[in-house]
């Protein structure tokens, strides 16, 4: 594979990169960081050994084709996006989408109409879609092209949903799935997982899953446009030994398995595990005692050099993977345990969602902004997107009208000090507003 090609470079490098293998300027990874040369396939038209990588992807995940990405899942949501739509389309998406999504449908010029996923107040996140909700949705829209969720949701969500109309399902805390005794691994018109989320592999290593071969090529013309003419070895070589790890992988997965199912016996009085469809995600909840969920993750980092993945107002997400050994887990229990027992119960802090538009959202058409003071923006149309980051999903978009209820919910979290993120970076202080 690959990753055994690349450890025999023995020519010189007359080639790019600039580094030229040469390890005296410090550059990990320098070793294996090669361009296109004679014998290394090219990722944009495979033939030999990358075309081996994804032909064994494919075969992992029982699609059509697979295609290997080295731009993160986002270059696979753009790609498919475009796939199956032409512009001023009109497409459906789950309200929680990742911020790619809402950036494909805003290059596209697509007409958005939201589904809204069920909600869990006590926490403050969505969690899964019905099918009633996906049915109702295509039915007031019947001109839609396709349909986009996200499924495995950031805490851990499944969806379960089919459509009449093309469906991409944003799959990237899924890669996981399918393997040991995981959920199974979706099956929509397209999927795109990231590797490197919740597989051994190197960041920004992703595949896009194709299972409706009649987008196969439309999707590759998007790749060949999104991602970059320069991919990196050191990526590839990569998801060349996480596909390696995977083939045989068993052994590896029944352990992390039973290290999950002994960690989840650790016993708390006051936290509390909200465990989802993917067990792997450990979601705690602090929403029932006397700290936030930033305060938790605030005394996990210093007190017990734990770093957890993502801190909200009433929770937190610690991201497990079959890299983690027993003795992570073990050290994660002790801390957990030693925290709670200084906690005491308190009211349930519940976190009222915000509503989605009940208008068709064309963020396109925000041509011209203006500066406004946050507190005089309400009753006026966004002009910029606000997210929390991690996990990048929008708060509120470009053409939407700012409500009250949003303006709080934005306040509250960056009070709490979780990290908001606007365009502008105007925040806390102005938002961008569409200019009359």
């Amino acid at each position: 594979m690959l990753h055994d090609d690349l450890k025999k470079l023995n020519k010189y490098p007359f080639h790019m990169p600039g580094h030229k293998r040469n390890s005296s300027f410090g550059i990990n990874g320098c070793e294996i960081d090669i361009t296109e040369i004679n014998g290394y396939d090219n990722l944009h038209s495979p033939n030999g050994l990358i075309l081996d990588i994804e032909t064994k992807l494919s075969r992992l995940y029982k699609s059509s084709h697979s295609f290997m990405l080295i731009n993160g899942s986002t270059v696979g949501i753009l790609s498919a996006i475009f796939a199956v739509t032409d512009r001023g389309d009109k497409i459906i998406i789950a309200r929680n989408c990742h911020k790619s999504v809402y950036n494909a449908c805003f290059l596209r010029e697509l007409e958005v109409a939201f589904i809204e996923p069920e909600y869990d107040e006590t926490d403050g996140y969505y969690t899964n879609i019905k099918q009633s909700v996906i049915n109702k949705a295509v039915e007031n829209n019947p001109e839609a092209k396709a349909v986009v969720i996200t499924s495995p949701t950031y805490e851990g969500n499944i969806s379960n949903i089919c459509t009449d109309i093309p469906l991409i399902i944003d799959c990237a805390h899924g890669a996981h799935f399918g393997f040991g005794s995981f959920p199974e691994y979706p099956k929509g018109d397209i999927v795109v997982s990231s590797l490197h989320k919740t597989l051994p592999s190197l960041t920004q290593t992703a595949v896009l899953n194709v299972y409706n071969e009649k987008f196969t090529d439309r999707i590759k013309t998007y790749l060949d446009i999104f991602e970059t003419s320069s991919p990196s070895y050191v990526l590839m070589n990569s998801v060349s030994k996480c596909v390696e790890f995977l083939e045989n992988s068993e052994e590896t997965f029944d352990k992390y398995n039973s290290n999950l199912d002994d960690f989840y016996k650790t016993k708390l009085n006051n936290l509390k595990f909200k465990v989802g469809d993917d067990k792997g995600k450990i979601v705690v909840s602090t929403a029932n005692c006397n700290i936030s969920g930033r305060e938790l993750g605030s005394m996990l980092r210093n007190e017990f050099s734990i770093e957890c993945e993502m801190e909200s107002i009433n929770y937190i997400i610690l991201m497990t993977s079959v890299a983690d050994i027993n003795e992570a887990f073990l050290k994660l229990s002790s801390a957990l345990k030693s925290i709670d027992l200084r906690l005491k119960k308190s009211n349930s802090k519940s976190i009222k969602k915000t509503s989605i538009p009940k208008l068709i959202c064309q963020s396109y058409n925000v041509k011209s902004t203006v500066k406004t003071p946050i507190e005089n923006s309400i009753g006026l149309v966004c002009g910029e997107y606000i997210y929390a980051y991690p996990p990048d999903i929008p708060i509120i978009v470009p053409g939407e009208l700012i409500e009250k209820e949003i303006i709080e919910n934005i306040t509250e979290m960056i009070n709490s000090g979780i990290n908001i993120i606007s365009d502008s970076n105007l925040l806390p202080h102005y938002i961008l507003t569409k200019a009359h």
